[in-house]
This record gives structure tokens, sequence and C-alpha cells, in this order.
């Protein structure tokens, strides 16, 4: 058996040594078009960072090592320029020129490339990406010769956020710049908000809904869409990924329409012969059915085991991606799972989400910090769709528990009946996913309902509602929304004759105290209420409400 695999990194090193695992006759090649194979890209931007000092250390295994664990032939600097499969060949260009590498299965892990927008002054010798080795060789040679003071990231997702806080780590005041309207854009609205606070408050400036025109290398700027010019005298690209499909388009593989490499539920691309794995392909989203493409290290590694296996006569499944992720933001982190609320919209699925504040662990015990968390569920069944997380600690725990969930296809039920650890240290009694879920299944049952921001705002703004602010005077004080009618929680009963009657109310408190409040205003005849899911902190934190907030001294 001749096993070809193009590509040398997370998918294809997986699927190496999951194939000598499997056949230790099998003659087994490694084709890499770079000079590195099997390397941490992930910890990239933290060699930029500091943290990790040591350059070795993202270098996961070398070819001589290869070849010396697992008798695989590891080609490096040697690129697949075309597949011919009627005669079973790789025809490649190296060092030594043009040759053919036969196969019997061929297995393809080429990943993706980094985007390259449509800038003018792009090739200046300041511009940069972070996607390998030499690319972090290369920025950390200019940092050293340049000493630069200003750094422009394009680009508001994962690999931008952490190379801007490696940047921020370097002194170098950094400025993000991302097209669409927040950081963070596969997140909900909230979310890239909080993250945009987190990096203000260690200087970070962030940029959203416009884009980056030209690069003045000279000057050391950069000018915007909407003409201003900033510092630049470093900038990093990271405007997301493009799958590499030139070769697959040559041999004539079908391109699915997610524009990722088609496979089948066992890997196997349009040729019975050949499989795919990692950020080429395009995969089922498991809480819809859709067709994505998922270009992260967990899926390729687990894709990259699974080809290996049916290609050498197995018959494992490859079920589908949930796209769960996280991301350190200086000392927060913001971890997701499965659908947004507004992926679920896109997707026309009839989709709710709670949203809690909550303390990550027991209150009483030092230390304790809110957590935000949002679950997105069936509007039908209560089936978990997706959840996101925000906060200092505890944050990938929670997001990890409803990945299974996911997975599962379980329910907020079967989430509120979960037996998780718990100690003061750690977590509440009940779970903040827990108390989310009681929220949601309180509104299922009309038992306590509630309005997300996204619902409440428009009726706010266009005067449909009167809001009643339940909470303390010192949090009123600290800002409120203008025209808010405020009583304390405590009071409530007390002062029920000064609740409006006759017109919807929106409650600006959210967990247990909003859904105090709505019981005791239904149990008094005010049958026209909402709670906001997620409060007053939700509230704050969308655009549409800042120009209704007044703001505490």
């Amino acid at each position: 058996m001749k096993l070809v695999i193009i590509g040398g990194v997370a998918a294809g090193a997986t699927a190496a040594a999951r194939a000598r695992r499997i056949d230790e006759n099998a003659e087994i090649t490694i084709l890499e078009k770079g000079p590195y194979v099997s390397f941490a890209n992930c910890g990239l931007p933290y060699r930029i960072s500091g943290d990790i000092q040591k350059r070795g250390r993202l270098i996961l295994q070398t070819a001589e090592g290869f070849f010396a664990r697992y008798r695989v032939n590891v080609m490096l600097n040697t690129e697949a320029v075309g597949i011919d499969r009627q005669n079973k060949q790789v025809r490649v260009r190296g060092e030594d020129g043009e040759s053919v590498v036969p196969y019997d299965k061929l297995i393809l892990a080429l990943g993706g490339s980094p985007i390259r927008p449509q800038i003018e002054g792009l090739d200046s010798p300041n511009v940069f990406n972070l996607w390998t080795i030499p690319d972090t060789d290369r920025i950390e040679a200019f940092i050293k010769e340049y000493n630069p003071g200003s750094a422009v990231v394009v680009g508001g997702g994962f690999i931008g956020l952490e190379a801007a806080e490696a940047f921020n780590k370097r002194g170098i005041s950094t400025t993000v710049v991302e097209l669409l309207d927040q950081v963070m854009p596969p997140a909900d609205p909230e979310f890239g908000a909080q993250i945009a606070q987190a990096l203000a408050e260690h200087g970070v400036r962030t940029i959203t809904g416009k884009s980056v025109v030209s690069i003045d290398w000279k000057g050391r700027a950069a000018t915007l869409s909407d003409g201003r010019t900033i510092p630049a005298d470093l900038v990093l690209l990271s405007v997301g990924v493009r799958p590499n499909l030139d070769l697959a388009r040559q041999a004539d593989l079908a391109i699915g329409s997610a524009n990722g490499l088609a496979v089948d539920e066992e890997l196997r691309t349009s040729d019975p012969d050949i499989y795919a794995a990692g950020d080429m392909v395009e995969v089922v989203r498991l809480p819809d059915g859709a067709k994505v493409r998922v270009p992260l290290a967990g899926p390729a590694n687990r894709q990259g085991r699974i080809a290996a296996t049916n290609a050498l006569g197995g018959s494992m499944k490859y079920s589908g991606a949930l796209g769960t992720s996280v991301v350190k933001v200086m000392e927060y982190t913001f971890s997701m799972t499965g659908l947004s609320e507004k992926a679920a919209r896109v997707a026309g699925i009839e989709a709710r989400a709670v949203t809690i504040h909550k303390a990550h662990h027991a209150t009483y015990y030092p230390g304790s910090e809110d957590l935000s968390l949002k679950i997105v569920y069936g509007k039908a069944d209560g089936k978990v769709l997706g959840a996101q997380a925000f906060g200092k600690e505890g944050v990938e725990k929670r997001i990890d528990v409803l990945a299974v969930a996911v997975h599962a296809g379980l329910s907020l039920e079967d989430i509120a009946e979960l037996d998780l650890a718990y100690a003061p240290p750690y977590s509440s009694a009940n779970d903040p996913m827990q108390m989310a879920t009681f929220a949601a299944l309180n509104d299922m049952r009309d038992f306590s309902k509630f309005a997300t921001v996204q619902e409440a705002m428009p009726l706010i703004l266009q005067g449909a509602a009167t809001v009643l602010d339940v909470r303390t005077y010192a949090e009123y004080l600290s800002g409120h929304i203008r025209g808010s009618v405020h009583i304390p929680l405590d009071e409530l009963r007390d002062r029920m004759e000064d609740v409006p009657r006759g017109q919807t109310l929106i409650v600006s408190k959210a967990g247990f105290e909003g859904h105090l409040a709505y019981r005791q205003l239904v149990q008094n005849s005010r049958d026209q209420v909402r709670y906001i899911t997620g409060g007053y902190t939700s509230l704050k934190l969308i655009k549409e409400a800042q120009d209704i907030i007044e703001e505490g001294e």
C-alpha cells in the first residue's frame, strides 16, 4: 500500500501517524511545500508575545523524527503541482526539479492560506501575515531591527485578537481595524462589545465598520476607508482564510457549495481513492446540517485520523463540526460553540436565546467575577443549538459542557438536570449554565417571560413600552435608560400603585431579580410584562441603546 499525504501540518501529520499505527507495512509519504512538518501554528502569536520563549517548542516533529518513530518519508520544500488520477501519480516540484510520486490512496491536507485584501502598499516591508514559523521569524526580525512603536492589525477575528495582545505585551501601541461592525464577527454583538472593552482596558484601540485602504511605509501610516490616517509602523493582515483548492480543481475534484472541497461522511472526495481533511474541506455543521468550512486545528486533527483510517480500509465516519473555539483576550476569555443567535437567524431557524451575567463561582468565596453566558436553543423544542461565554474564569469549562450538549442533541431540560461538580472555589450549587436554562424553561412554559435585548430595543425606542428599573438606587444612579420608572425590587410590593397600567412593561433587570419582579407584577394584574434577559448589563453593550442611556457619575 502506497499512501501519499499532501500537506504536513495538523491534518496531514495526524493522518500519517494514524496510518502507521494501522499498517506497519504501508509505504507512507508526506509532501510538504514548506520547510516544517507538524508545527504548532496555533502557538505562533504566543511566540510573538514572548509567552513561548523557545522557538523550537513550536516544532512538534521534524522530518527526521517522523522517519525515526513512524518510518514516514517526509519530503519538505516539495510542492505538489498536479494529480494524475488515471495513473495514480502526484507530480511534485522540489529543490531538484520535478518528479512523480505514485500512490494507491491519496489524502489531501493542503489547508488554507491567509487572504490578501486589495490594499495599496500591501507589499511594503512592514506588512506581515502570521501563518507559519517563517512568518513569525520575519516579524521577530522586523521588531528587532525597527523597534516599532505602533501596529495595525487588519481583522478582528481569532488570530487578529491574539496578535493584538501579543503586540501590546511587547509595548507596541496597537489598533485593530475590522471591516464588519464588531470584533470577533462570528459572535453575537454584545460579546464583540465585551471583547473590545477588554482590549481598551489595556490600551488596544478597536475601529469597526472601516477598512484599511492604503499603507504608507515611508510615512509609517495606514489610511482608512473614512479618510482617517493612523500610525502603522507594523501592519499584520488577519482577514480570513481561503482554502487551498488549486490542486483539487486541477484534478477535477468536486467543490462544494461552501467553496470547500466536497467530501462524504468518510471524508472521501469525488474520487474514491482520494480523501481529504482539514481547512480545505467543507463539512456538516451539526446544529442544522448546513455545509460549512471550519478552519480550526481540533476538527483538522480528528479529520486526519478518520481519513487515514478509511484510506487504509476502515469505515469511520465524521459526523460534523460545531466550530467550538476559545480565545484569550488579555486576562479575559471568550469561547463559543454551535450557532450564535445571529447565525441561527441567518439559517432560518426559529431560535431563542437566554443571557445571564452570573458569578463564575460562589460569591462568598474570594475572587468571584461575573461570567457572561448566552445559550441559543430551539424555540419549539428547547434543543440546545449553541452558546457563547465571556469572563475571567470558568469560560471554556461551560462551553465545553454545552458543546457536548449540542453534539448529543440535548435540551434545556437535560442541562437543568445535569449533575455537575460543585465546590465554592469552582461554581455555585446551581451552575450558571443551569441558572440560564431555568430562565429559558420558565419562559417556554409562560411562567416568567423574557425579551432579548434585540426584541426589547425596538419597543423602547418606539415608545411602545415602559422600562421598569428594579435595580438598587446605587445601580440606577450609575446609569439607566432615559425615561425609565425606578422602583427597587425590595420596594416593589409596597409601591405597586406606582407601576403604570395598560402598557407593556420591560423590566431592566436580569436573572433571579428580574424573575422575582416579573412574578410580583403578573400576580398584581400587570399582564403585559417582560424582563430583559441579560438586563441592563446586556443593554449597555449594544449600539442601539447608547443614545437612550444616561450614565451616572
